[in-house]
């Protein structure tokens, strides 16, 4: 049989690619970066298709790259951006998308690490703080934390339940401290095995 850093590490290159990374996003501890995870995690938590999440996520990256920026170009221009990525829900979805970055200018100053540093970089107060924006809700939040945590060590090891109940599934350890230790053991990150985990499901559902 297998050893769990074999089943890890198997898994990982199947699978381990974050939604970040298949959006083109270049993930950094930087204002512009993580508002477009805010942006791919509110259009991923829309419960449509993942391809049409991520094709739409890497469109408002490149045409609005900031908070301020797609606030200024409004909901006309991002509604365009959507037409041109083929989503769906165009309109509701560029209504939200400026909700969103009106909100995090207005409260945050353009800046989520300015949320962060709110909660002390608790994981639990973070994921409900993140579903008081627009079109975030409990799904968005742990894609989010699963995914910010690559650049948020304050928040590291994250796993939420979801993830947990997968990692069960595939024999691998199911508590956070558990899977974050053989993680660290394989020499992976914690958000990639999450996101394998998750692909892995998707991939076996299909």
């Amino acid at each position: 049989m297998a050893s769990t850093r074999e089943r890890l590490t198997t898994l990982c290159e199947e699978h381990g690619t974050t939604f970040a990374e298949e959006s083109g996003l270049h993930l950094r501890d930087q204002p512009a970066p993580l508002f477009q995870l805010l942006v791919l995690t509110s259009l991923l938590s829309a419960n449509l298709d993942r391809a049409l999440g991520v094709r739409a996520a890497d469109a408002v990256r490149r045409a609005h790259p900031t908070s301020a920026r797609l606030r200024e170009d409004g909901e006309d221009a991002v509604h365009e951006t959507l037409v041109e990525a083929r989503y769906l829900r165009k309109r509701q979805t560029a209504r939200q998308l400026v909700a969103l970055a009106d909100e995090v200018e207005d409260r945050w100053d353009g800046d989520l690490r300015r949320l962060r540093d709110d909660v002390d970089g608790d994981a639990d107060a973070l994921g409900d703080r993140l579903q008081d924006f627009t079109g975030i809700g409990a799904v968005g939040a742990d894609i989010f934390r699963r995914e910010v945590q690559a650049v948020w060590p304050a928040i590291r090891p994250y796993a939420d339940q979801r993830v947990l109940d997968l990692a069960r599934a595939h024999d691998l350890p199911h508590t956070v401290s558990g899977l974050a230790s053989a993680t660290d053991g394989a020499g992976l990150g914690l958000e990639v095995v999450g996101a394998a985990l998750v692909r892995a499901e998707k991939a076996e559902s299909d």
